[in-house]
């Protein structure tokens, strides 16, 4: 039984703590015996409202003397669920139907042999809720299919609105980002072409990223807006996998490029540096699938919490694939900048990547790290803060990588004088011996 608790606690947990999609969701459950099967997580209004329709309704066991009051649907807030399952361990309860904690939706007994149920269920008490499916008798099977469709009613015309409660400003932010990245291509593109004559190959891979970045948002946008409005996507959560997919890679291979040195300053990669991106893209590709699969199957799918530790383990290998060229790099120009005599050029560059070497580990630590404690702490009211959050590192990042890597019409790297040339020699002089 306590193994039991342990499972039921970790798959809500896991449930709880991510951010899944409020649309019109249609699941299909087959011979399943799990104790508790979580469906959507929802933040409701003081005019939520919930939509359930079961059919198909298939039991393995049809005993009438089974109490069919411990099978059955409810909803169920964070707090409530952690006072449930001490109600569970102090054995004040048999099962989570029971308890007064936790708001009934249906269950079974209501059934009266009947293949199906269909209601409506208000909800007034402004929360973010669980939609949590129970089956508290041992060794029952159950298969059903489920529509669920949890929306917030707005204004005096009660129009429905299918994002939570926290997230439904999204569409807006989205839109805001894409714009403003549109607007840096427009403004790179114009760079470009000022300082053509001394443009490099990698110049127009950061462009291509950038218009990869703008047409996601601008697609994602487009998705919570159809969402937002209908509970379907309509097809734009197709090309939203499909430029977030390109995204990925190509920000990943910006990184490992830059950390190269690439095109900039040499025009090919050694072997251990195809390596990486041999690594990095096969890699993007896995955690794009995770993420597709993660986000259209829900947490009932029994594979879904394999699928999202695929997706974060793939995310953090990734994340520390790209940070070897940058290191590679740092180490050569060190041992040039003492071997080749061009001590302040080699000063400048090895400088230069210092700097973007700091700036990808703390891009990546706070994308992934803080905006992820941001969306768990943070009242499901303010969801929108931690994606803003993320945006504003992300489009940061855009920032610094453009402006340090920019092309320039007198290269920094080699119109260096003869005093700056006997400084760099000093430093560097005076960095060994601080090191030893």
């Amino acid at each position: 039984m306590g193994v039991s608790k342990s499972l039921v606690f970790c798959v809500l947990v896991f449930q709880l703590l991510s951010l899944s999609s409020a649309e019109i969701r249609f699941n299909e459950i087959r011979n399943d015996n799990r104790p508790i099967i979580p469906f959507d997580e929802f933040g409701f209004t003081h005019r939520g409202r919930l939509e359930l329709n079961v059919s198909k309704i298939s039991l393995s066991k049809s005993n009438p003397d089974l109490d069919f009051s411990k099978v059955g649907f409810f909803l169920c807030t964070r707090d409530s669920w952690l006072h449930v399952l001490q109600q569970l361990e102090d054995g004040e309860i048999t099962c989570a139907l029971q308890s007064d904690l936790i708001k009934h939706v249906f269950t079974f007994n209501n059934l009266n042999g009947k293949s199906e149920y269909n209601t409506i269920y208000s909800e007034n008490d402004a929360d973010q809720y669980t939609l949590v499916f129970a089956n508290c008798l041992q060794q029952l099977k159950v298969s059903m299919d489920v529509r669920s469709a949890m929306y917030n009613l707005e204004g005096r015309s009660n129009n429905r609105d299918y994002l939570s409660a926290g997230k439904t400003i999204l569409p807006r932010i989205y839109f805001l980002f894409s714009l403003i990245y549109f607007t840096l291509a427009g403004l790179w593109i114009h760079v470009l072409y000022r300082k053509r004559l001394t443009v490099f190959r990698i110049h127009f891979f950061m462009l291509a990223v950038v218009v990869l970045k703008a047409v996601n948002l601008l697609c994602e946008a487009e998705d919570k807006s159809y969402i937002k409005r209908t509970g379907s996507a309509h097809g734009w959560d197709v090309l939203f996998y499909m430029f977030s997919f390109l995204k990925g890679i190509t920000l990943f291979t910006l990184i490992v490029l830059i950390g190269t040195g690439w095109s900039f300053l040499k025009p090919y990669l050694q072997d251990k540096e195809k390596k990486v991106l041999m690594i990095v893209i096969p890699l993007q590709v896995v955690a794009n699938i995770a993420q597709v699969v993660i986000d259209e199957t829900g947490p009932y799918g029994q594979d879904w919490i394999t699928w999202k530790q695929v997706f974060l383990l793939v995310d953090v290998v990734c994340c520390c694939a790209v940070l070897f060229p940058i290191v590679w790099s740092i180490k050569n120009l060190r041992e040039a900048a003492r071997t080749d005599g061009k001590a302040a050029v080699n000063l400048m560059k090895l400088t230069l990547f210092r700097q973007y070497y700091i700036v990808v580990i703390c891009y990546i630590y706070f994308t992934r790290v803080v905006v992820y404690g941001l969306e768990t702490i943070t009242s499901y009211k303010y969801l929108w803060t931690s994606v803003v959050a993320g945006e504003l590192a992300t489009l940061a990042f855009y920032v610094f990588t453009g402006y340090k890597f920019k092309p320039e019409a007198h290269n920094p790297y080699f119109v260096i004088d003869d005093e700056e040339e006997e400084a760099a020699a000093e430093a560097l002089k005076l960095e060994e011996e601080f090191e030893l």
